[in-house]
């Protein structure tokens, strides 16, 4: 039987995925410091008002509150003993939301970094990689996930060990990787060089891409550079809703709904499948951008230029792949969770 993003993907040539995971929950309380995943037992119905809101707002896909439901992020908070259980909540809270929408929404079980560094320069071996990812996607299957989402990645070695554990608990999956340091991810990662590795992987993702980052401009010159490969997979761009600033205390994102919606058809025509946002994307924002995918016909493949004059200049020169410096203004910008 076919897994429901795979039937959807047959039969649409563009999905929207969610928004923000972390910025929407701050806004209905969570404190910094504090782990989200908590909140799967604590406070379901926050939990399913966050998926809610990207189904309301036309999702077709939304990640599950279990970004750092791993051994590894969950000891900081004296919960690594809960580690299935709290994933197989956050799967549960979407299944029930999904079920109630009467469409078909892909509830995808959000998996992210161990927040370890890999061996050789640290102490995470593969191994133990391999069996922490596998305990959380168990508890995410158990919930009734549709899919595992690997998010956020910089490592190569990480990503690898994370495809072997969706292979253990014989799960379909996508994955997506951080570009945030001059059009390469924290570990020296390219676009040329992550579809190269996707498509040797044993069990390869439904679907792969881009995202957080820092801004949705760098991002989609990241989706040019998958695109470029000639690859028939589908790409994800999930970029950031603008640029974080601090203000009165707390993190602002600093991209309208309208330059969302701006963003998405953008992101379509780059050549991406799968579009979403992530750092600052709240529901008004998924309303705009599936407002523009859903009435705005598909155009021509943007230039760099093009995407620097509508979504602003870029952070870096060069995307790491090659001589092609394009447009040199600069917007500043870090990455943070969503």
């Amino acid at each position: 039987m076919a897994d429901a993003l795979s039937t959807l993907l047959k039969t649409r040539d563009w999905l929207m995925a969610d928004g923000a995971t972390g910025t929407n929950l701050f806004n209905m309380g969570l404190s910094s410091g504090d782990a989200p995943e908590l909140w799967n037992a604590d406070e379901p119905e926050k939990i399913k008002a966050l998926y809610s809101g990207a189904v309301n707002a036309g999702s077709d896909i939304f990640l599950t509150n279990s970004f750092g439901g791993n051994a590894s992020r969950l000891k900081l908070h004296g919960a690594e003993s809960r580690v299935r259980e709290l994933n197989r909540l956050a799967a549960a809270l979407g299944r029930d939301v999904a079920d109630a929408s009467g469409r078909t929404v892909v509830v995808a079980g959000s998996v992210g970094p161990t927040g370890d560094i890999m061996a050789p320069m640290g102490s995470l071996t593969h191994e133990l990689a391999v069996e922490m990812f596998h305990e959380q996607a168990e508890g995410l299957k158990e919930g009734g996930a549709d899919v595992l989402w690997l998010e956020t990645i910089s490592a190569p070695e990480e990503y690898k060990a994370a495809a072997e554990a969706f292979a253990l608990a014989n799960m379909p999956w996508c994955g997506t990787m951080s570009f945030d340091t001059a059009g390469r991810t924290m570990m020296g990662v390219t676009s040329e060089a992550m579809v190269a590795m996707v498509e040797k992987l044993p069990k390869p993702p439904l679907a792969y891409g881009a995202n957080c980052g820092v801004g949705a401009s760098d991002l989609l010159r990241t989706v040019l550079g998958f695109a470029a490969q000639g690859v028939e997979r589908p790409i994800i761009a999930k970029g950031n809703a603008g640029i974080p600033k601090y203000e009165d205390g707390h993190i602002h994102y600093d991209g309208t709904p309208d330059l969302m919606g701006e963003y998405a058809v953008m992101a379509r025509d780059c050549g991406a499948t799968i579009i979403g946002g992530c750092c600052g994307t709240m529901p008004e924002h998924l309303e705009k951008m599936h407002e523009a995918l859903v009435n705005r016909p598909r155009g021509e493949r943007p230039t760099l230029e093009k995407i620097a004059e509508v979504l602003g200049g870029f952070s870096s020169a060069s995307d790491g792949t090659g001589e092609d410096g394009g447009p040199k203004r600069s917007r500043g910008g870090r990455r943070r969770r969503d």
